[in-house]
């Protein structure tokens, strides 16, 4: 599974004593992945780069400290139940995971609302969050900082007709958030008998929509109002870390 050729050196750091963290980035290839990793990396975090494209994390890879590359479908079930296994071999019990995965598709109204779009959507945004976050669910719950992030966009509360599918996919996987935020509440600073400091969180950032580099390059004279540059989206994540899991878990952080 893992790709990188230091792989040892990595874990040989992780001690139980003063153990950085370990954070999983879902989908790092991306515009949003590649800052994401790139803000966590800066903070000393070790993190677990996942995609589909080996060359293109191998690259990831290259340019930062401490990232390792892991190739994985993130659809299937099985392959990463054998993704948490490796990273826990490799890195130690995960801190963080944060989930970038996504895609979108648009219709003509609600009858042109295509089968084939719903599946590509159902899969990329949700299969691949219902999977990671079960996979990772109890190193989540027992770190010290457990944190499991997502990227919703506004539409999911203000949907219309032509994404109907894409607004209701996002409005499920933050549904999906808000349970697992319930769970680390219930065995954590919620639980009835033996209440504890609550210190996991499951976040949901919330967008109009993701803006990159090279997007402002391909449109020099567009405002792009109301987006948020992927940068900010690293620095919010990062910044996930050192808050209060009291303030954060269960909460809809807008940033646009």
């Amino acid at each position: 599974m893992p790709t990188s050729t230091d792989h040892n050196d990595v874990a040989s750091a992780n001690t139980p004593a003063n153990r950085p963290l370990t954070v999983v980035v879902a989908g790092s290839t991306s515009a949003a992945g590649q800052a994401v990793v790139a803000s966590l990396a800066a903070l000393g975090a070790h993190v677990a780069a996942v995609d589909l494209d080996a060359e293109r994390l191998q690259a990831l890879a290259g340019n930062h400290h401490h990232v390792v590359p892991y190739t994985c479908n993130l659809a299937d079930a099985a392959a990463v139940q054998d993704l948490a296994e490796s990273v826990r071999a490799e890195l130690g019990s995960v801190d963080g995971l944060i989930h970038l995965v996504g895609g979108w598709r648009g219709g003509e109204g609600i009858v042109g609302q295509k089968d084939e779009d719903w599946e590509v959507l159902h899969t990329s945004i949700m299969t691949t969050l219902r999977n990671t976050s079960r996979a990772f669910y109890t190193d989540l719950e027992s770190s010290p900082r457990g944190r499991l992030a997502i990227v919703s966009a506004t539409a999911a509360a203000n949907p219309t007709a032509s994404g109907a599918s894409y607004s209701a996919i996002k409005a499920a996987s933050e549904a999906w958030v808000l349970g697992v935020a319930d769970g680390f509440h219930q065995v954590q600073s919620g639980h009835k008998t033996e209440p504890k400091e609550q210190t996991s969180a499951a976040v949901v950032f919330v967008v109009k929509a993701l803006l990159d580099d090279a997007m402002r390059e391909a449109a020099p004279h567009r405002k792009f109002p109301g987006y948020t540059h992927v940068s900010e989206l690293g620095d919010h994540v990062s910044a996930l870390f050192d808050a209060p899991a009291t303030h954060l878990n269960g909460a809809r952080q807008h940033l646009s």
